[in-house]
């Protein structure tokens, strides 16, 4: 093979592999954060497959099931499924520290209604979770990726709502929530124009902030930089 070919064959690699909505710098994990890994993966943790999973046999009963993409450190997560005991949460989130720290928590206050990944989520949400399974998905705080040549990896991208919209049940719900005021245009834009999904505050109008997000230290230290916090909630469509 010529270098040319190679070369070529190189470029061929890189245009079909996905852009990742993410980075993965994993940061400096604490000995109790690795400790978490060694004593509660087995009880919170999903390991990747690439198959599908039964949700109801997961969590050994029949109740909504809530996804939430991106949890960072946990604390919102670890809140819904305290105070809502009756629906089966799902958490991915690529970062370690982030996944240790929000097992302790679980494990701590003994809460059982929570799986985690630590995965990729377009990749779970595409070979692990059936379509029509989930009752909601929340997508709060994303990386907003603000530089121009950088934003093709926005996870709020049409390819994405349509798969979310595939996994999701008729009448459940995509919640988003950014403090980016050019993301937030971005994923109205992105919204409104999806097929399946219907804004249930009207036509290009964003949300007040539903009750059961509640508001964290990253949403808090954003208000005081002056970030104004946008939610978009839309109803999957039949």
């Amino acid at each position: 093979m010529t270098e040319t070919e190679a070369n070529g064959e190189h470029r061929d690699a890189d245009r079909r592999r996905p852009v990742r909505s993410f980075v993965l710098r994993e940061g400096r994990i604490t000995p109790a954060q690795q400790r978490a890994f060694d004593n509660h993966w087995s009880r919170y943790g999903l390991d990747y497959s690439g198959d599908l999973r039964d949700l109801d046999a997961t969590f050994e009963r029949h109740a909504p099931h809530i996804l939430e993409i991106g949890f960072g450190n946990g604390e919102a997560l670890a809140y819904s499924a305290a105070s809502d005991p009756g629906s089966d949460y799902l958490g991915i989130e690529v970062h370690r520290p982030g996944v240790g720290r929000l097992m302790n928590t679980l494990a701590t206050s003994g809460t059982e209604n929570v799986r985690l990944y630590r995965h990729d989520a377009v990749e779970v949400l595409r070979e692990e979770i059936a379509r029509e399974t989930l009752d909601q998905v929340r997508v709060w705080f994303p990386d907003p990726w603000p530089k121009k040549r950088h934003q093709k990896r926005r996870l709020i991208q049409p390819d994405f709502v349509a798969l979310v919209a595939s996994r999701v049940r008729p009448g459940g719900l995509l919640h988003l929530a950014t403090d980016w005021a050019e993301y937030a245009g971005h994923m109205l834009e992105v919204m409104e124009a999806a097929p399946r999904w219907r804004n249930t505050c009207g036509p290009g109008v964003f949300s007040d902030c539903p009750p059961w997000r509640i508001e964290t230290h990253f949403e808090r230290r954003g208000r005081r930089l002056g970030h104004e916090v946008r939610d978009l909630v839309y109803e999957r469509t039949g």
